[in-house]
């Protein structure tokens, strides 16, 4: 969407950062809450109309905590190419339905 871009036509960093989130957050199979996302390095924009593919992988679980590897790539339109835009760690607490720490379940591992 046009509010999602700069006047360039490149896809803010931010929407990436939030597709990215949402994503991750699937692999932890209930509510929870993102508390850390270690460093982020942009290697390439992502243009209007390229397709965004992203993998996420639980790489350790704590009892209440996971720690989920994301890449984003990016499918350019014209060339067909497929580049790594981003990667990021992200930090997951699942929650209960009041919003406190509880075990992450064993499909999540």
């Amino acid at each position: 969407m046009p509010a999602d871009t700069n006047p360039a036509g490149d896809i803010f960093g931010g929407w990436l950062m939030s597709q990215m989130d949402l994503a991750a957050g699937r692999r932890t199979h209930g509510r929870c809450a993102t508390v850390a996302v270690e460093a982020m390095s942009f290697h390439a924009p992502v243009q209007v109309g390229d397709e965004v593919s992203l993998y996420a992988d639980v790489i350790s679980t704590g009892r209440t905590s996971l720690r989920i590897q994301v890449e984003a790539w990016r499918r350019s339109q014209v060339t067909e190419e497929s580049v790594r835009v981003t990667s990021a760690v992200f930090t997951f607490v699942a929650l209960d339905a009041t919003g406190r720490p509880r075990p992450v379940p064993p499909e999540a591992r």
